[in-house]
């Protein structure tokens, strides 16, 4: 079947969502899993979001407060703190930018500077203003799911059916995201967020069935422990493995990918493409 084409639009930008979209990752943050402090000088912020866009990057997705397992809680003053300068920075060079945050205040803040995605881990549990701030300026939404907060998700996530409770999930958060105007959405498994190991793997395997809410599906898994613990690794080792689920991803469905190494998965959409188009 012939896959129908999805455009959304955020502050005069058409953006296609039905196309392999790549989201270079920019964390702010000192603590995050992957990249914690190391993106800290202004100047090399500056550069490695040049860097991002030149490599083939569609977006980039800012963050100032790391939700990685038992990640410290910030406050809204010392998240924009940190998030300000790079966003003006990765709207001053003309890219898609997209804030990551729970905080409806952070996301108002950051709307206001031009930014054109809000990516929020907690779909809209976690600040009850934030849809009607989405819904305002009515921007792209992606909506992730989440078993618990990043402070305890990981220490003992239950499911019945791991796939089926995410798709009951997002079945009722966006059942609320239309009555309160919120349109464009994009939807996040949430792989890592409160899943073991078992679970991210059994969900993987289930993308495919998230096309029934005929929303784009982003992955993000680049550089998780449900790649580098398979062979006792480190994130620094999880390169390879989170291609392969990149493709894979792909194939389910998925059409954005969340990135950390965005000239590599580049090269991958590219591979995914020439074999749909040999297909066509």
């Amino acid at each position: 079947m012939e896959e129908r084409e999805i455009y959304y639009q955020s502050r005069g930008q058409i953006i296609a969502m039905s196309t392999p979209h790549v989201m270079g990752i920019l964390n702010v943050t000192p603590d995050s899993f992957y990249d914690g402090g190391k993106h800290v000088d202004p100047e090399a912020i500056k550069a490695k979001i040049a860097t991002m866009i030149d490599e083939g990057a569609n977006s980039i997705d800012i963050g100032g407060m790391s939700t990685r397992p038992g990640g410290s809680k910030v406050s809204v003053e010392e998240e924009w703190s940190r998030v300000e300068q790079p966003l003006k920075a990765a709207i001053d060079l003309g890219a898609i930018v997209s804030i990551d945050t729970m905080k409806a205040e952070i996301a108002r803040r950051a709307l206001d500077l031009g930014v054109h995605l809000v990516n929020d881990i907690s779909a809209g549990t976690s600040d009850d203003q934030m849809y009607e701030i989405v819904a305002h300026y009515n921007c792209i939404y992606i909506a992730m799911h989440m078993q618990g907060n990043p402070q305890t998700m990981q220490l003992n996530p239950q499911y019945q059916s791991v796939t089926l409770d995410v798709l009951n999930y997002f079945a009722r958060r966006l059942n609320v995201m239309r009555q309160s105007g919120v349109n464009q959405v994009v939807l996040d498994p949430g792989f890592g967020f409160g899943k073991s190991l078992q679970h991210n793997y059994e969900l993987f395997n289930g993308l495919s069935s998230f096309g029934i809410f005929d929303c784009p599906i982003m992955l993000g898994v680049s550089r998780k422990s449900m790649i580098y613990t398979l062979n006792d690794g480190t994130p620094d080792e999880a390169l390879p493995g989170s291609l392969g689920l990149a493709l894979l991803g792909l194939e389910s469905g998925a059409r954005m990918l969340r990135v950390h190494d965005v000239k590599e998965t580049v090269q991958i959409v590219k591979v995914f493409n020439q074999l749909k188009s040999n297909l066509s």
